[in-house]
Formats: structure tokens, sequence, C-alpha cells
């Protein structure tokens, strides 16, 4: 095997990837140019989730499936910023989970606004002040964000992408661990963190505030404190990690709501989420579920949230596997908004991947 050879190849190999790329990208300004004639939204998940279904049959290895993906989203997220950079609001400071969210599905070179509440993100994308908005829904530890269904009852924004974060909390300080007085974290991490506290922080004042990396702004200013964050909060506030990895469970995900304008054509691998109110009587929830059933249709969620508008009234919120426009789907949403007091489609979407 002559080294000089195949090193000679590779370069040859490179400099035509680096072509064909190149290449893409002008077709991808003409995209772009396209969209707006149409009065199309520049952003279209279903058609990365389209192009990476596709890229995956194809692939014959020995490309591993996992990078083929990160390789083919980072060019996608190239492509997305020739044709328009999108504003993105999130729940912040920066380094927030939900900025992280954020930059794995629309990449660094977007604009992100921070918002000091999930409530004030809606409003950036409802004013028009940001074209996108990304905010925590679900955590693999402690369920649903409570504050975020609230915002879809009164909101007119739609669900057009969902993204799973692997979350892992970290405790770091400017200071030893002997020396810790206080704790900043946002209330969700130190529920996903309550054994390791109670076993080794029991001694320690936990403070709650808005956000993660808000733990960690305050945490670099007090000496005799300290902050679960992210290890990019933990860089970014010049603070030392102490323990890594406190979480209770190991598979700890976050599961972020892309919302915008409008949700996402079809990609062949959907999800809807919807938010409905019943009648209230004997067997109601029942027979609410029963068209699902008769189209074989898989809900994977169903919460329950108080109106605040009348004692003991409820609306629920479910997901299921499918999009608005499959024929099944329509059918029994159909039977379902007859029976209801009302019924809201919040979106249809790619299905997240981790």
């Amino acid at each position: 095997m002559d080294l000089k050879k195949l090193r000679n190849k590779i370069d040859k190999l490179d400099a035509g990837i680096l072509d064909l790329l190149n290449e893409r990208l002008k077709i991808a300004r003409q995209v772009g140019k396209a969209k707006k004639l149409r009065k199309e939204d520049v952003y279209a998940p279903n058609r990365e989730k389209e192009i990476l279904i596709n890229l995956i049959k194809k692939n014959k290895g020995p490309l591993p499936t996992d990078e083929l993906k990160n390789i083919f989203r980072e060019i996608i997220k190239t492509s997305l910023l020739l044709q328009k950079k999108l504003s993105i609001a999130y729940l912040g400071p920066e380094a927030s989970f939900t900025h992280l969210a954020g930059i794995k599905n629309f990449g660094r070179q977007a604009q992100y606004v921070s918002a000091k509440s999930i409530g004030d993100v809606f409003n950036e994308v409802e004013k028009g002040r940001a074209d996108y908005g990304v905010v925590p829904v679900e955590n693999t530890t402690e369920g649903m964000v409570n504050y975020t269904l609230d915002m879809f009852m009164d909101s007119d924004l739609k669900i057009c992408a969902e993204v799973l974060l692997e979350v892992h909390h970290n405790l770091a300080s400017c200071t030893t661990i002997d020396r810790i007085e206080k704790i900043y974290s946002h209330v969700q991490t130190v529920a996903q963190c309550r054994n390791y506290l109670e076993e080794k922080m029991s001694q320690v004042k936990v403070i709650e505030v808005e956000s993660n990396s808000k733990a960690a702004q305050l945490a670099s200013q007090d000496p005799k404190s300290a902050a679960i964050v992210s290890t990019v909060a933990a860089e970014m506030y010049n603070l030392n990690i102490l323990v890594s990895r406190i979480e209770d469970l190991t598979n700890n995900y976050t599961r972020f709501l892309v919302i915008g304008k409008n949700d996402s054509a079809k990609s062949n691998e959907d999800k809807t989420s919807i938010l409905f109110s019943i009648k209230d009587r004997v067997g109601a929830l029942y027979d609410m579920l029963l068209p699902f059933r008769k189209e074989h249709i898989n809900l994977t969620k169903i919460e329950s949230r108080p109106t605040k508008k009348k004692a003991w009234e409820y609306v629920f919120f479910v997901d299921l596997i499918g999009h608005r426009e499959d024929p099944n789907i329509k059918k029994a949403l159909n039977e379902l908004e007859k029976e209801c007091l009302f019924l809201k489609v919040l979106g249809s979407y790619p299905i997240g991947e981790e």
C-alpha cells in the first residue's frame, strides 16, 4: 500500500466533494428564490426528513447512519442559511438547553433572540419579531412542561417541528465543593437531580431561577455558590465542573417544539398534536378515543390540563402518529369534532430523532 498514492486519491475526492457541495449550495439559493416567488416558508422540516430517509436507504456503507445524518444535517442547515438567515426566539439566556435545541435544529449561524419566559417566545413569533420559536414541552424524567401546554390554548401558532435533546446536568462553580452554600438551578433541573441533591448536598440551599444559563450567570458572580448547568453554559460563564452528570436517570431527554405560523407538509414519518375539550358526562373520554381506535391510529401521549375558566373543566392534549392530511387521521378528527366542545389541531410535523 503506497500511502502517498492513497492520500492523493483522498485529495482528489475531497476536491470533488467540495465542487459538489458548492454546486448544491448554488441550487439551494435558486430554491430560496423560487420559494419567495411562491410565498412559501423557507424552512421545510418535512423536506429535511425526506432527504435523510432517502439517503439512509441508499447508503451502502461503510459510512455509519448516525454520521451520515450529522453530515447532511449540517449541509442542509448551511443551505437554509443561504436562502434566509432565520430569526429564532428561545427561552434564554444564552446557553440554555432551549438555546442548544435551537442550534441543533437550525445551526449556529441563525439569529437567536433570547426570551425571558415561554410566553415571551410565543409573543416574539406572534408579533413577527422572530420567524420561529423553540420551547420545551416534555422531559423523560419530569413529564410535561405545563406552561407550554397552557400557551397553546390561546395561541394561533402551529407546531412545525420537534427536537429531542439528550440532557446532562453538571454541578459547576468558581469555588470548591466544600465551600458551596447555595445552588442555583431551574425548577425542572432540580427535579431531575433530586437524588443527588438529597444525598450529597442536603445542607445546601437550592434557589430556583428561570433557566440554567441564568443559574450559571448568578454562580459566576457569587463565590460561595454553584449552579446545575450544561457543559456549554459552564464554559461560557467560566465555571469549573465539580461533578458531571448528576441527573437521576441516565437516559434523560427533553423534547422541544419549534413553533411558527404554519405547520409542516407530510414527510411520511409524522406526528400530529391536538387539543380538545369534552362534554362532562360518564364515559366521555372513552368515546373521544374510539375514532382513533377505529382508524388504527397510534396515540403516543394524552395529557389533561384545567381550562382555568371553569372549575373541574379540562382540556386534553394528544400526540398521535400520522399527518393531519392522512385520510384516516382526517376521518378520526372529523368524528372527534362532532363530540367535542372544541377541537384544535396544533400542528403536524416530522417525528424528531435522538
